[in-house]
């Protein structure tokens, strides 16, 4: 039986992290809600669980509370920021509002180790992120380390195994922060750590078969790696069960649905569906300017062509989609607690009422260097693999402003260009991603003695490893150069391009 350690969401953009670094430990997480009853955890056979961080304060009249009884299913438990907060509070220790906000680096000195500080220099640099801080101890609870503004930076009960840390150790910015992650994982859960992708796999296909049945699945295929691995998983449990539609919204890049087509017929044998709508699109979005606005239309228009799409196929009762968990975190609404809205995605949310589809979602809970392992392992080809990331919205949120059918020519060729000289230079596997967008400005140049007034392209270059945190990349000046020199040559109405040196945050990957 897989070994499982629970990770309770209060909310923190950094939960879906802390998930990850403990299957990087190899350990199976699985995200449950913050209210989730101490039974079902008992019930699921939890080796430990996590309280995760979040943005509200125990003091908040609507603050995400556990069920108390967690801490008495013999399990260890770890608190994190807003986590160790709640420990203290829940427990009978006192928690006031901080008179300085603690965020960003801070030095943590470790007065005594135990078995969660096994290894651990005596000072090493953390990352906080909170507001309040414990006060008074819970009764059996001591100190273990301190930062400037906090006495009790990590606390411990060692005989329940109950531990709490100020500052978030999931996140690279923390200094040995992996190695507490372990030390918890391996030293006070007992976890053998022997998971693998390949016992994902395992668990999701029987997962998707039992929800599934012996009922039929419709899946956007893009032929991105999400909807590519999505679709491939899905196949493996349930076969001719599922029917993939490639969508031809009129929004995708050069040559993208001949691709796409080729691969899939080279390499599976799926029931493989073309949809080209492209008008149904491009007429709904005439005129729109607000990116809120293009994302929403794109993606009511989406599940309208779907609705005719699963009128021809008989009885089917499942949409599969490739929803990543950056795609869910950043679509949480600022009022359904707790995360902030920053955009919309299309493939995230309800369906309408009258579509009567249930979301079959395999990929949700991970990001988007594990899907990579899963397609590999499944044995998807290199080329669908390690294609860069597309957007669901396609080249919609790539021209800023209106979406025309000039602007997209434009901006398709653009973009053809810029991946042509990526590969050809070796970068293209190298970086996250690469791509042009197209900005609604023109400007004064120079071509052939002649004044013109055209379009500008923006390059998108960036280095990640799972889109929450970004920056851009710094390719040599000639690569850039060249990509430059051929779209102001090579595409007719544009006469400028500019580099985008933004970073995530304060900016996302996408314009849009």
């Amino acid at each position: 039986m897989t070994q499982v350690v629970a990770v309770l969401d209060f909310g923190s953009q950094y939960t879906q992290v802390i998930a990850r670094r403990i299957r990087e430990c190899q350990v199976y997480s699985r995200i449950y809600p913050y209210d989730t009853t101490a039974a079902q955890l008992k019930k699921d056979g939890v080796q430990g669980i996590i309280l995760s961080g979040g943005p509200s304060s125990v003091f908040d009249k609507n603050a995400p509370i556990p069920d108390k009884r967690i801490f008495n299913i013999g399990v260890p438990v770890l608190g994190i920021c807003y986590g160790i907060q709640l420990m203290g509070f829940l427990l009978g220790g006192k928690v006031e509002k901080s008179k300085q906000r603690e965020y960003g680096h801070g030095l943590l000195d470790i007065n005594k180790k135990g078995r969660l500080l096994r290894g651990l220099k005596k000072q090493i640099r953390v990352w906080n992120s909170h507001g309040d801080k414990l006060i008074r101890l819970p009764s059996g609870f001591k100190a273990l380390a301190s930062t400037e503004n906090s006495s009790f930076a990590i606390i411990t009960d060692a005989k329940r195994d109950f531990y709490g840390l100020q500052f978030h150790p999931e996140v690279y910015h923390t200094e040995q922060g992996i190695k507490i992650i372990q030390n918890f994982l391996y030293q006070i859960c007992r976890c053998s750590g022997d998971w693998s992708m390949a016992d994902y796999i395992i668990r999701s296909i029987a997962t998707i078969r039992e929800t599934v049945g012996d009922k039929r699945v419709i899946l956007a295929l893009s032929g991105g790696v999400d909807s590519s691995v999505a679709a491939v998983l899905i196949h493996r449990a349930i076969g001719s069960q599922l029917t993939c539609v490639f969508v031809d919204n009129g929004l995708l890049r050069l040559n993208e649905r001949e691709t796409v087509e080729r691969i899939f017929k080279e390499n599976f044998e799926f029931d493989l569906r073309v949809k080209r709508s492209s008008n149904q699109f491009l007429k709904r979005l005439k005129g729109i300017v607000n990116p809120e606005r293009k994302r929403k239309i794109i993606g009511k228009v989406f599940i309208e062509v779907f609705e005719e799409a699963v009128k021809t196929m008989g009885d089917v009762k499942f949409l599969g989609q490739g929803t990543l968990y950056p795609d869910v975190i950043e679509s949480i609404p600022i009022d359904g607690n707790p995360a902030a809205l920053i955009k919309t995605h299309h493939n995230v949310g309800g369906l309408p009422k009258r579509m009567k589809l249930k979301l079959l979602e395999p990929l949700r809970e991970l990001f988007k260097d594990e899907v990579r392992k899963l397609g590999e392992e499944l044995g998807l080809p290199k080329e669908m693999v390690w294609r860069q990331p597309f957007p669901g919205p396609g080249l919609g949120v790539r021209v800023m402003g209106e979406i025309t059918r000039p602007r997209l020519d434009i901006l398709r060729q653009a973009d053809a260009i810029l991946i042509e000289e990526m590969k050809k230079s070796g970068f293209y596997y190298k970086v996250w991603q690469s791509f042009a967008v197209f900005l609604p400005v023109r400007t004064v140049g120079v071509m052939g003695d002649e004044r013109t007034y055209d379009n500008v392209i923006a390059l998108r270059i960036v280095n990640s490893t799972d889109a929450m945190t970004a920056d851009w990349a710094r390719l040599p000046y000639p690569v850039i150069e060249t990509i430059s020199t051929r779209i102001s040559n090579e595409v007719k109405g544009v006469n400028r391009v500019v580099l985008d040196i933004s970073s995530k945050p304060p900016s996302t990957i996408e314009w849009e």
